[in-house]
């Protein structure tokens, strides 16, 4: 069982509260360090920036020279300073301008929104996740006081990202921008009980996961979250489609959570 203090409820933004239009902050580089050869750590000055408590939050970066928003897990944040580790690769809106020195660049941040919702009858916790997902992982396992048990799928040696004493699988990746976390999934034994599962990865493969949950395992739709941080159909892309809207609209439009997760796997894969 994992050690920490209770993880805190949501206090104002959250999936079923989003709009277009988010908040934005100007912010600045305070830090840049090298955490692994693939993984570049920021820390960034954001003004009037207020967490959600939402322990997957994520907001959305506009870099300079650039109008695209991408957006990325807040790894912690202690008032105005807010962390974010970024997923370096070959090419990217923020991943080129994070490969380089961008300590005193300004840059957009948008209000935080995230998704995670742990079920008050929760017994367990399952968390999958590849290096996009290890942020969220980390914040939440040193938060989450529930036995926990976590799969790692990463390309590099990460020792002390995650708590001490957390029950995780490392996984090495079967090639640059490929994933087999499916697999993985399909091999749990799942525990007995109520619990919660959450994954973040490749978008195809979230879309099949979310699909086998449902249909295979038998979960309803708030013991699991799953999200597509990246895009593996065109070449590594980060997430550039915000769920936020889409979710608010497939509510409105009185859709359920799987037809609103495949207007988002659309949107995310226009024909």
């Amino acid at each position: 069982m994992l050690t920490g203090a209770p993880w805190p409820r949501a206090v104002t933004t959250s999936l079923g509260a989003m709009t277009a239009r988010a908040q934005r902050y100007d912010a600045s580089v305070t830090r840049r360090e090298q955490v692994s050869p693939h993984l570049v750590r920021l820390t960034l000055s954001v003004p009037g920036f207020t967490s959600t408590g939402i322990l997957d939050e994520w907001v959305g970066l506009v870099v300079p020279g650039q109008f695209q928003v991408r957006y990325y897990t807040v790894r912690s944040h202690a008032g105005d300073e807010v962390v974010i580790d970024v997923v370096v690769h070959d090419a990217g809106l923020v991943t080129e301008w994070a490969g380089r020195d961008c300590v005193g660049d300004a840059l957009v941040v948008t209000a935080p929104q995230g998704s995670f919702a742990l079920p008050p009858a929760a017994t367990w916790l399952l968390l999958v996740g590849d290096l996009t997902a290890m942020p969220a992982m980390a914040r939440i396992t040193a938060a989450v006081d529930l036995p926990t048990r976590a799969w790692a799928e990463v390309p590099d040696d990460l020792p002390g990202y995650l708590p001490d004493g957390v029950d995780v699988t490392w996984l090495e990746p079967p090639a640059e921008g490929q994933s087999r976390l499916a697999e993985v999934v399909e091999g749990i034994d799942w525990p007995e009980g109520d619990g919660y599962f959450w994954m973040a990865g490749e978008s195809a493969q979230m879309r099949d996961i979310r699909r086998y949950l449902r249909h295979d395992v038998g979960f309803p739709a708030g013991a699991f979250d799953v999200m597509g941080y990246w895009s593996g159909a065109r070449g590594r892309r980060a997430r550039a489609v915000d769920p936020g809207p889409i979710y608010a609209r497939g509510k409105r439009d009185g859709k359920s959570d799987e037809q609103i997760w495949a207007d988002y796997d659309a949107a995310r894969h226009p024909r």
